[in-house]
């Protein structure tokens, strides 16, 4: 009779179990459909395979910037962090995908009763193993929980990569910013030291007798002038050095800074944007608000089946005896298994309320993924829109740059053959120096716009263009397949 009780007991769980998992389904709704007007094509021409395809160290030029950058990867406590919450996401779907299975554990005790006058008191001894108020999950709600924890898991590592984008391209302007800052200074120099050799000309000829004292006070003017720039590029050259120390994550070697103007940051000639539709497989941060919407989607399976009766099986089997001496011997053997159950009947609209809950949530998820995609056109239109007419304003400003310096000439030498007043003479050097900072920061716009196209499209999650990248499908991709 034993062994046809145990034989049942076993069979009996072993169907529970096996009902458990061929019956349980996920609750959640359809996924909702995104309406982001996704454009056809960008505002601004810009023909080719997009150049988010490249890995930053094929894309970026200068072998110094390089190691900068590999310097940030590695110390930067932002991506760090970035880093470790992969981790700790991929715990809490470790621990999500664990309560799937019966958790199975060793008990024993000692148990000392007093039964009454008649009986006096009796001692019991037990040892075996147990599974602890195993859910079956017939309405998945374990199931859709582990979605939602392997969507955040995807998402956290979706995250991760823009952190990664971001850091690149601010790295990278921050180094072009730390160049330009230093020749910033160099045109303030030589500008300053022009002022002076026509201050100490205007000096000599007042005490000559030759002009009056206006032009040497003018002259004064430009003086402090142009020192007062020295000391504000001074100071910018040391902010951009320490922006791109916190960047890095530590100090940078003078040897990978750059002391001459850079004049190229990548290697490529014709930056391409690709189809629009690459934008939205290239861009993590997209992809990290779509983890998140199926996320949201998932939870909702999780409420809705909190609706239904919750059973859980509990189950036992070892030895048991009142004198420990018998403990495993023939007899002792005992064992133990049934279902509970939770039957929702009044809870005041707690349940439906959190179904609402999680309903919102889903629709707010799904407004920042919308959101998510117009930011990313929005912000590629706007580099492609600058890099459209940057070509034309350089060269005007180069343009503009020859003929202030022309103009400068031209009026020092009227000047000095007494021709024209030291006023002419003035204002064609300020003219002359307003023109050539205009041409550094449109070098700089221009140099700062490729590294802002690569970065909105994209660009920096990999470091070679043919290492290979991936992306996981969703919980709500795999339901849809």
């Amino acid at each position: 009779m034993q062994n046809l009780w145990s034989h049942t007991g076993r069979g009996i769980a072993v169907s529970a179990l096996a009902l458990a998992l061929t019956a349980c389904q996920s609750m959640r709704g359809p996924e909702p459909v995104a309406q982001a007007s996704i454009p056809s094509s960008y505002t601004a021409a810009a023909s080719g395979t997009s150049v988010a395809e490249q890995g930053y160290k094929d894309f970026f030029a200068d072998q110094r910037l390089l190691q900068v950058l590999d310097m940030a990867l590695n110390n930067n406590r932002d991506l760090r962090t970035a880093t470790l919450n992969i981790q700790r996401a991929q715990q809490a779907y470790q621990i999500t995908e664990n309560n799937q299975l019966p958790t199975i554990g060793a008990s024993g005790g000692v148990l000392r009763q007093d039964q009454g006058t008649a009986l006096g008191t009796h001692t019991r001894y037990n040892v075996g193993l147990g599974i602890t108020a195993y859910e079956l999950d017939f309405w998945g709600r374990v199931r859709s929980l582990k979605d939602n924890a392997l969507d955040n898991f995807l998402a956290t590592q979706s995250s991760r990569d823009a952190t990664q984008i971001a850091l690149i391209g601010q790295v990278a302007q921050a180094w072009l910013n730390y160049s330009f800052a230093n020749a910033n200074l160099k045109l303030a120099d030589q500008t300053l030291k022009t002022q002076l050799e026509s201050y100490n000309l205007n000096k000599k000829r007042f005490d000559v007798g030759i002009d009056s004292e206006l032009p040497v006070r003018q002259a004064q003017i430009s003086v402090e002038t142009a020192r007062n720039d020295v000391a504000n590029y001074k100071t910018q050259v040391a902010q951009a050095q320490n922006l791109l120390n916190l960047l890095v994550g530590e100090q940078v070697p003078s040897a990978l800074l750059p002391t001459q103007r850079v004049t190229h940051i990548t290697k490529t000639t014709a930056i391409g944007a690709g189809l629009p539709s690459d934008l939205l497989n290239n861009r993590p941060d997209i992809r990290t608000a779509e983890y998140r919407l199926s996320a949201a989607g998932a939870n909702i399976g999780a409420a809705k089946a909190r609706l239904f009766p919750s059973i859980s099986l509990t189950g036992n089997a070892g030895y048991a005896s009142t004198d420990l001496s018998d403990l495993f011997k023939s007899g002792s053997f005992v064992w133990a298994v049934g279902p509970s159950i939770d039957l929702p009947i009044f809870d005041w609209g707690t349940r439906q309320a959190n179904i609402k809950i999680s309903e919102t949530d889903q629709q707010i998820a799904l407004a920042d993924y919308e959101k998510s995609i117009q930011s990313a056109f929005r912000e590629v239109n706007d580099a492609l829109a600058v890099r459209q007419n940057i070509g034309d304003r350089l060269a005007a400003q180069k343009r503009l740059v020859d003929a202030t310096n022309t103009t400068y000439k031209l009026s020092n030498a009227r000047f000095r053959a007494g021709i024209d007043n030291y006023l002419t003479v003035l204002d064609a050097q300020r003219t002359s120096y307003a023109a050539e900072q205009g041409l550094l920061l449109l070098e700089q716009a221009n140099l700062n716009n490729q590294v802002e196209l690569y970065k909105s499209l994209g660009g920096g999650v990999k470091a070679n263009t043919s290492d290979a990248t991936s992306q996981p499908a969703s919980s709500a991709e795999r339901k849809a397949q």
